[in-house]
């Protein structure tokens, strides 16, 4: 059928923003069969008009597309073989609802995310088609039709894996996929893959934009490197609580270290080296600019839910929460002085 040649799978891509965008482009100009879906109206008609451009640091990809608004999707007839969501986590469940109509009976949903998505995806169109991944990709789009990525395909990284082990095998065809943008591996511990992603961004993605600053420079503010540490050595205590094991990803080696803490500081120190420009802003920081909210209760806020009902405190990710969510509330400024409310 369909899964037996790449070039005949019908796939979309939810969510075309800086990161669904990059992939969609590669996919179109591997002439595979790629369907843009798009909440942005603006967005939309600019790829409609002139294709999206993806800016790279030492090139530049135009690639003409098919661009659909989010409410077209129920004038759809055609059903998809693999759906890339690549919306944020707190729109995850609405959107796999609004797709699942049009997801074939055999097909895959893969939540290319933040935080710990696939429940919800698997939630509303079953486990047997729910797939989770993992990525690191730093990139921003601030004007409609283009999309700036700092990280090339030798750069990118993504982890895929299944959460039936049945669709295992299918996993590896959509990370053939998948190499069209970055480098993939395929896991079959993904649950622990997310943790160990969610780890970085907890005390990364939350903590800069706080300060309102790029990564690179929240890191040099007194005290805020031991901040984002903590906040991160608390996740990897949510992880572990959880269940999950610790692994490697980002194409890290395994590790021999058997002190979790530890494990932290490589994988914060390993995406500091290889995926933060000095100018990269989280996504989080994005989104406050764009005057949208940003992914708190899904990154920090999951640490705090996860230890409390383990029974244990998360006071660092906790002040990370209180403030993030003043800021969403308008109560507070994202700001440089903000640091005394994270240092303790």
């Amino acid at each position: 059928m369909a899964w037996d040649e790449a070039q005949n799978l019908r796939i979309a891509v939810v969510g075309t923003g800086a990161q669904g965008a990059s992939i969609g482009a590669d996919f179109a100009l591997a002439g595979l069969d790629v369907t843009f879906i798009e909440q942005w109206p603006e967005h939309v008609a600019a790829m409609r008009a002139a294709g999206i451009t993806v800016n790279m640091p030492d090139r530049s990809i135009n690639a003409n597309v098919r661009a659909l608004h989010l409410c077209q999707v129920t004038e759809l007839r055609e059903h998809f073989d693999i759906v890339f969501l690549v919306v944020k986590a707190y729109d995850t469940k609405w959107t796999s609802q609004l797709i699942e109509p049009v997801l074939a009976s055999d097909g895959l949903v893969v939540g290319v995310q933040n935080g710990m998505t696939q429940d919800d995806i698997a939630s509303v169109v079953g486990v047997e088609r729910s797939v989770g991944a993992v990525f690191d990709m730093a990139s921003n789009m601030f004007v409609p039709g283009m999309t700036n990525r700092q990280n090339d395909h030798d750069t990118s990284w993504f982890a895929l894996g299944a959460l039936d082990p049945a669709n295992q095998g299918r996993v590896e065809k959509i990370a053939e996929l998948l190499r069209h943008s970055g480098r993939v591996e395929v896991t079959e511990d993904i649950r622990s893959a997310k943790w160990m992603k969610l780890i970085v961004n907890a005390a990364q993605l939350v903590p800069s934009a706080i300060l309102n600053l790029p990564f690179a420079e929240a890191m040099k503010v007194p005290g805020m490197a031991e901040v984002m540490r903590a906040a991160g050595y608390e996740a990897m205590r949510a992880a572990i609580a959880d269940g999950a094991k610790i692994v490697p990803i980002l194409g890290m080696q395994p590790t021999k270290v058997n002190d979790p803490e530890r494990y932290v500081d490589q994988i914060f120190d390993e995406v500091q080296k290889t995926f933060m420009m000095a100018d990269t802003l989280t996504t989080v920081l994005q989104d406050w600019r764009k005057g949208r909210r940003g992914e708190v209760l899904d990154l920090n806020g999951h640490v705090v839910r996860t230890l409390e009902k383990a029974g244990q405190t998360a006071p660092v990710n906790k002040r990370v929460v209180e403030a993030g969510r003043a800021i969403e509330a308008g109560k507070l400024p994202p700001q440089l002085s903000n640091s005394s409310l994270l240092v303790a």
